[in-house]
């Protein structure tokens, strides 16, 4: 069994979302924008050339100034369309400690660069994320894990998509000009979002790079409210990048890109960069049942209004409270759970990463709630066993409660993923929660579970708390493809205590 003493430490552990998002955007610096009626979809965007021999691009990555990794993307005509195979190494400065994520995408592309397959993978420490796909039939099928843990999902599409890795290819045989905008269907294999994008070529400038002045063109889109510039040569070569939290790519070498990552203690920490400041000092956060605050940088964040202003939360004219669920519990009932609403028994179906019907999750689930009808009590247990037997650590990949169960390491989207698992094995409905939680002057993001036992009660297997402070804000609930709306809040949200309420009972 593993143990650890100071739970309230760990609280800065960045929504994997975002994390995720950060990767992808290093791909193609877009994601879910707003659509211009002007703008050509794909379809509609005749290509004036093609790819006629293998192309091989290296960029380096920065965060606020300080290089953090590094891409290589290599395209190969094959067939009637292209290969394309690209890999990105980051290293980054979570809590203190270094972390190492390493992501590979290798993909088929039709003539318009439009995706027919695809494999992607995502490696950090111990811990690793797969999975592949093929597109047919305006359907994506979807494969997780190996072997015995192999599971198929089909997806079904509006328009053949693209990956972000080859929006760039795209461009650079499309010949633009300024005043070009382009529709683009996008998908993310590590969220499994489907996204409309609009990119926009809004003028030309001059850029540097190692001293260099380049003519370029000046491309924009807009995600979440957040401005993505990216430049690109006369010839259609991406040249720099820039975009959420400081990310800036920048065209390299062979020689130059995989230079100069050494770890130092000075280097920017991810996770505090990401994180909220606040006026004031919460004491004893654990013991916060009530809190009141005023929230400004939300209006141009994709979230919905009803998570913010249900359960435990009210949201009024830039206004949030929250108050901590008070037992006893209402409503409490025996498990499994045999209502017939369906807005609440589709929180005990198995779903990407939330493998509730796995063999080792159902045997798990059985041996740490036993017998125990008591759904309060059976969720209580099965919330302390992942407390108890998880090594917290920060870990960059996309959370598996498979994988989890395995490894028995991770932050608090593996926690709050486990425990999700476990409870729908068990016959309780549950959902992930994805927010903010106070720590040491500040609001980091964070992941918690919510499950329904007669009504919908808090609990955090990363904390060990059932139900949870009020410094816990829920954002965003749902899997990974609902938590990217979280992006839109990076570097924009501004919290100011207003009211607060301790207890020590």
């Amino acid at each position: 069994m593993r143990t650890y003493k100071k739970p309230r430490f760990l609280l800065n552990l960045f929504g994997v979302a975002v994390v995720t998002l950060w990767v992808f955007m290093i791909g193609m610096l877009v994601k879910s924008l707003h659509i211009s009626r002007q703008s050509q979809s794909i379809a509609s965007a005749q290509l004036t050339a093609g790819i006629d021999s293998a192309e091989r691009e290296w960029k380096e990555i920065y965060l606020n100034g300080k290089k953090v990794g590094y891409s290589v993307n290599l395209i190969t005509p094959f067939e009637a369309g292209y290969f394309l195979q690209e890999e990105i190494f980051l290293r980054l400065k979570l809590m203190g400690l270094a972390s190492g994520v390493y992501t590979a995408t290798q993909c088929r592309l039709d003539a318009q660069f439009l995706l027919e397959s695809f494999d992607y993978s995502m490696k950090s420490g111990v811990v690793t994320f797969h999975v592949s796909g093929q597109v047919k039939d305006k359907k994506l099928t979807i494969n997780t894990g190996k072997g015995k843990e192999k599971r198929t999902q089909v997806i079904p599409l509006a328009n053949s998509p693209m990956m972000g890795a080859s929006v760039g290819q795209f461009l650079k045989v499309k010949k633009i000009k300024v005043g070009d905008a382009f529709t683009i269907p996008l998908f993310d294999p590590a969220t499994m979002a489907q996204k409309e994008a609009v990119i926009r070529v809004v003028g030309r400038e001059s850029v540097k790079i190692d001293k260099i002045s380049y003519g370029a063109f000046r491309l924009e889109a807009e995600m979440w409210g957040q401005l993505l510039t990216f430049w690109l040569d006369e010839s259609g070569t991406t040249l720099k990048e820039e975009g959420l939290m400081g990310l800036t790519i920048v065209k390299s070498s062979p020689a130059r890109a995989p230079r100069d990552l050494e770890y130092t203690g000075e280097d920017i920490d991810f996770y505090e960069s990401a994180s909220v400041k606040v006026d004031r000092t919460l004491p004893d956060p654990s013991r916060v049942k009530y809190l009141k605050l005023r929230v400004d940088g939300i209006d141009d964040a994709d979230l919905d209004p009803e998570v913010l202003n249900a359960g435990r939360q009210r949201f009024h004219e830039g206004v949030i409270e929250i108050s901590r669920e008070t037992p006893p519990f209402q409503g409490l009932q025996m498990r499994p759970y045999e209502g017939s609403e369906e807005e609440i028994k589709i929180f005990l179906d198995a779903e990407l990463n939330i493998e509730s019907d796995d063999a080792a999750i159902m045997k798990k689930a059985k041996e740490i709630a036993g017998d125990e009808e008591n759904a309060l009590v059976a969720a209580r247990r099965l919330s302390i066993w992942v407390y108890q037997n998880l090594e917290k650590m920060p870990v960059l990949t996309i959370p598996s409660a498979i994988e989890v169960l395995r490894t028995r390491v991770g932050d608090c989207n593996e926690h709050a993923t486990l425990l999700t698992a476990l409870l729908r094995a068990s016959g309780i409905p549950a959902k992930l929660s994805i927010g903010l939680t106070y720590s040491r002057g500040q609001f980091f993001y964070h992941a918690w579970t919510e499950a329904y036992i007669g009504e919908w009660i808090s609990m955090d297997a990363t904390l060990n708390q059932l139900p949870v402070d009020a410094t816990h804000i829920k954002l965003v609930e749902g899997n990974l493809d609902k938590q990217v709306s979280i992006a839109g809040l990076i570097g924009k949200l501004e919290l100011k205590v207003l009211d607060f309420e301790v207890s020590y009972r």
